[in-house]
């Protein structure tokens, strides 16, 4: 539906993904991370630069890992996108070793009980990073009450914050389906259509 009305999608393999090897996920662990945020950036900046899409049509899309991703990108390049989607995401990064199952994902993020670690943590922590005094592209926040991997807490806090500062965002909690949505075919099907309603009003030209 999204290509029939006209709109392109794009995906970036940047690092950090297992997608070319171990050597291309390693150079995205702990303190490499930020060379993940940059090569994201950098294919949206490569899009505008082709004149294949603008800022103000141009969205982005992250699911846990992906959510921390889009909430880096959002508070990192805040005029870069129109619209983030940000769904069941890490983005309290200061915490999230306490938080659902974060201990287990210290090797791939690092651990704020490692003082060079900790700074890095603080510096890509989309919570933390959030200001009253920047714009913001308007995004929609999803999670689900029974995540038991990341937990809603990471969006909650994200979206309180916003609220905060009186900054416009989308927020969505399923009470059900857990980290992976899975709970049944509606539900996923209502989640997904919510998103499309989303980026379709903040990046479709309307005729």
């Amino acid at each position: 539906l999204w290509l029939q009305r006209g709109g392109v999608y794009v995906v970036a393999n940047i690092r950090g993904g297992g997608e070319f090897g171990p050597q291309w996920h390693e150079a995205g662990r702990k303190a490499g991370r930020q060379k993940v945020y940059d090569d994201f950036a950098a294919v949206g900046q490569d899009l505008v630069q082709r004149h294949i899409t603008n800022p103000q049509h141009l969205g982005i899309r992250g699911r846990s890992n992906g959510g921390l991703l889009a909430g880096v990108e959002m508070v990192q390049h805040p005029t870069q996108w129109n619209a983030v989607v940000i769904g069941v995401p890490l983005l309290d990064m200061e915490n999230y070793e306490t938080l659902s199952a974060g201990a287990s994902w210290v090797a791939e993020y690092g651990s704020m009980s490692v003082p060079e670690e900790a700074e890095f943590l603080k510096k890509i922590s989309p919570l933390r990073h959030l200001k009253p005094e920047v714009h913001y592209p308007v995004p929609f926040i999803f999670t689900a009450t029974s995540d038991d991997r990341v937990g809603p807490l990471h969006a909650r806090r994200f979206a309180a914050k916003m609220e905060r500062f009186k900054k416009p965002f989308f927020y969505y909690e399923d009470t059900e389906g857990g980290h992976s949505g899975t709970v049944n075919a509606a539900e996923v099907a209502h989640e997904r259509a919510l998103e499309a309603v989303y980026l379709s009003q903040r990046l479709m030209d309307k005729h």
